[in-house]
């Protein structure tokens, strides 16, 4: 992995009063768009877990599909996609937790992942941290160990880091 030589909060852009009014959207757009801001990210993302011997990495969709595979190869392990209700092919297990108003609900195929395998999820965004708990408690009913999470920004005034406390949990931005 290189050292860091760009500043990735320069390729954060700032949409404010989306998706709702009030709202400061965090667009990673131009990040994905700049191979050498790309490469940083994902290189900043898996630093941190390269010697943590990873068998698979895991993503919620969507955002999080976009760094999960590249990081996977990073570290030399599996892809595992946890998508919404109703989107995977295969027998699934599922986890259906609370949103700010409503419910939904993550799956994954129940042969995804072996038990005991050493998993790392990822996401894009780091906010409330519902739908990464969610995440985290599908994977541990399969048996596998969560070695840690991983963030390219976290929202910290939305405090999710507070849902995720049993867990290693490492942020590249934080706003």
């Amino acid at each position: 992995m290189g050292n860091k030589t760009i500043d990735l909060k320069e390729y954060i852009r700032e949409v404010p009063n989306f998706p709702k009014e009030g709202i400061l959207f965090r667009d990673i757009t131009p990040l994905l768009a700049d191979k050498d801001a790309l490469a940083e990210a994902i290189d900043a993302l898996a630093e941190p877990f390269i010697d943590s011997r990873i068998d698979f990495v895991v993503a919620v969709e969507a955002r999080g599909f976009i760094f999960g595979s590249a990081v996977a190869r990073a570290l030399h392990a599996g892809f595992v996609p946890i998508r919404k209700k109703g989107k995977l092919p295969h027998k699934t297990e599922c986890v259906t937790y609370d949103l700010e108003y409503g419910v939904d609900t993550v799956e994954v195929h129940c042969d995804a992942i072996r038990p005991g395998s050493r998993v790392l999820m990822i996401d894009d965004l780091l906010a409330t941290g519902g739908t990464m708990r969610a995440a985290c408690e599908l994977i541990e009913k399969l048996g596998a160990h969560i070695a840690g999470l991983t963030f390219l920004i976290e929202l910290t005034g939305l405090e999710g880091r507070a849902k995720l406390v049993k867990y290693p949990i490492h942020v590249v931005l934080s706003y």
